[in-house]
């Protein structure tokens, strides 16, 4: 499906048909918004990541929103779809509750870092920067995934390490607007012993509150628009359901080499788009 945007006027001061400064009949296709979340809910719960990875491309190039605004606001969208998918792999017993606790507690913290950058980064060094995250992602995918070596007992460096893997991702969701699964799930693994499964499922868990505190501080700073994000999360969430329902059925060679593909051609168009200032108009 077609994803597009008129471009964004100004609106007059005072107006009262204007919500987070975007006019109603300005305001994105529902459809074509409803299909950038259903897709990045899927792969959100086949692959245990927020879906900003898919989010602020579409955004971007699709529906040309600012890039700031357009990380801030895929951030928010991805609270819901982390959120149901947790509870599908809560379901199924896929979760890793102690070390979730001591990722939050470093990824929370690294959200603010995040944002704060985000709020004063330019918008090309913001898009060239997110391209070459969308590259280091695909290649990781490009990667065979690590065997769990056995689940390890919590110790003092253990959860300081956990912590500290917590606040790179934190980092990478408050800049970037991306949940910061595609660091936690192979770090769980390679690093930590945990199973594949558990590690996705725990790395969703770590993303709601990530988000949450990001959120707030992009609102704060006028760096997300909350209505899309609420679109975008909304329509997701089912198909985060679905996503998670198929992750232990799909071939994961096919729909990993998919996605890193996906990634690269993503990066590809915004190394290479430039940014559309918004046109004015008179009152």
């Amino acid at each position: 499906m077609e994803c597009t945007l008129f471009v964004v006027d100004e609106p007059a001061v005072g107006s009262s048909s204007t919500r987070h400064g975007l006019r109603d009949e300005h305001r994105p296709r529902r459809p074509a918004t409803i299909c950038c979340g259903l897709v990045a809910g899927l792969l959100s719960g086949i692959f245990g990541v927020g879906g900003g990875f898919l989010i602020v491309p579409a955004l971007t190039l699709f529906l040309h929103m600012d890039q700031r605004r357009a990380h801030g606001t895929s951030l928010a969208a991805v609270i819901p779809i982390a959120a149901a998918g947790v509870i599908g792999y809560a379901l199924h017993g896929d979760l890793d509750l102690s070390y979730a606790l001591f990722l939050i507690l470093g990824a929370a913290l690294g959200a603010l870092v995040g944002t704060y950058l985000l709020s004063v980064l330019g918008g090309r060094t913001l898009r060239l920067a997110f391209a070459a995250l969308l590259v280091a992602a695909a290649l990781r995918l490009a990667l065979p995934t690590p065997e769990a070596t056995g689940h390890q007992e919590l110790t003092i460096p253990l959860a300081a390490g956990l912590i500290a893997l917590g606040a790179v991702s934190g980092v990478l969701a408050g800049l970037f607007g991306v949940g910061g699964g595609i660091v936690i799930v192979p770090a769980l693994i390679l690093f930590f012993g945990v199973t594949d499964v558990v590690a996705k499922g725990t790395s969703l868990l770590v993303i709601l509150p990530t988000a949450l505190v990001g959120t707030a501080s992009n609102l704060r700073r006028g760096n997300a628009d909350i209505g899309i994000a609420a679109l975008l999360g909304g329509s997701g969430v089912l198909a985060a359901f679905l996503g998670v329902q198929i992750a232990a059925r799909l071939n994961h060679t096919l729909s990993t080499a998919t996605f890193a593909v996906l990634l690269l051609v993503a990066s590809a168009r915004l190394a290479t788009t430039r940014e559309r200032p918004a046109r004015t108009t008179a009152e």
